[in-house]
């Protein structure tokens, strides 16, 4: 009989120094502590910090984040079997409706979304817009005047402008978001048309456009094509700050600025529902929403919310008319189409 619990004891002591080590595996590989927020992001990294310091500030609730850049909507896609997140934090609405119509998110369940309005959020709530932003022409004043730039995007493609302009190279987000409403508005044969013409007649293709402005400040080029918030950002550096900047296509019967926005998306099955419950009753607080616009200089879509000082609200200007949900059905055929031009794969 001793001999039977000696070796019951055994067993036990067996089990229970193996349970310890798959723990200390699992730690080991850097495993999510219960209750914890995970958010994978695609946004700029120190705008995304503050936002997600002052989350666990004011609830309490670790955040784990990850900042992938435009890497971030393939590892949510083959994590599908295997979720590790919770939360999307994206800089284009296209890779959020990509990922809702791929069926990897899930609806944020609530009546209330802070002034967001219906055209702002997935059509099954999965993923809510924050801010906006516009792509503009930032140009250098002591370069060249209003007068003199191009004011519609077409006019980019026209030779008095050879080498005067940098563009972001086409796996950027917003050249993603921009090219999709080009298609929508002139179909694929002209799109394509522009796509190298543009390619062709750029003084440089960048990584970012932080690149670009900073280029375009320092007189490199006379103008480049950014989003309205880089404008603002250069406008606050200490020097290189003579810029001003045009919004495209406003004239009568021309078709308005392309717009896109950054927003938040519900991953689908995600290990922390508590927690991210939590995060979208505490991102949609008036002040939340303005400190995710603000951080990173762009517009909120709440209308009720100022806008930074020196933007444009979006009412003042004409948009081009392509619905942001939209963005998601073309999003990987665009991206397709911007490889096979070269776009993509050329910085110079």
């Amino acid at each position: 009989m001793d001999l039977l619990k000696n070796r019951k004891k055994i067993i036990l002591m067996g089990l229970l120094i193996a349970i310890l080590a798959l723990a200390g595996c699992n730690d080991a590989a850097g495993g999510e502590e219960e209750g914890a927020l995970v958010v994978y992001s695609a946004r700029n990294e120190n705008f995304v910090d503050d936002l997600l310091n002052k989350f666990e500030e004011d609830t309490g609730i670790q955040v784990q984040a990850l900042h992938g850049g435009e890497t971030i909507v393939n590892r949510v896609k083959e994590e599908a079997n295997n979720v590790q997140a919770d939360v999307f934090i994206s800089n284009d609405i296209g890779a959020l409706e990509h990922l809702r119509i791929d069926g990897l998110l899930e609806p944020i369940e609530r009546d209330d979304f802070g002034g967001i309005e219906e055209q702002y959020r997935g059509e099954d709530n999965s993923w809510i817009a924050l801010s906006a932003r516009t792509r503009v022409l930032m140009y250098n004043k002591d370069l060249i005047t209003e007068e003199e730039m191009p004011k519609n995007i077409w006019d980019l493609t026209d030779p008095q402008y050879q080498d005067e302009f940098a563009i972001t190279r086409g796996g950027n987000g917003g050249m993603i978001g921009h090219v999709s409403a080009l298609r929508n508005e002139w179909g694929d044969e002209q799109t394509m048309e522009w796509i190298e013409g543009v390619k062709d007649n750029a003084g440089a293709i960048l990584q970012g456009h932080g690149d670009i402005r900073r280029a375009v400040g320092a007189g490199e080029f006379k103008f480049g094509l950014v989003n309205n918030y880089y404008y603002h950002q250069q406008l606050r550096e200490p020097s290189n700050n003579n810029v001003d900047v045009i919004y495209p296509d406003q004239g009568e019967g021309e078709m308005g600025a392309v717009l896109n926005a950054a927003g938040v998306g519900r991953i689908k099955d995600g290990p922390n529902d508590e927690s991210v419950n939590a995060f979208m009753d505490w991102i949609l607080e008036p002040e939340n929403q303005q400190m995710f616009s603000n951080e990173s200089l762009e517009v909120p879509i709440n209308p009720e919310l100022e806008v930074v000082e020196g933007a444009v609200p979006i009412s003042e200007y004409k948009v081009q008319g392509m619905s942001l949900r939209e963005l998601g059905n073309v999003w990987e055929y665009t991206r397709r189409l911007i490889e096979e031009s070269g776009l993509d794969l050329e910085i110079r």
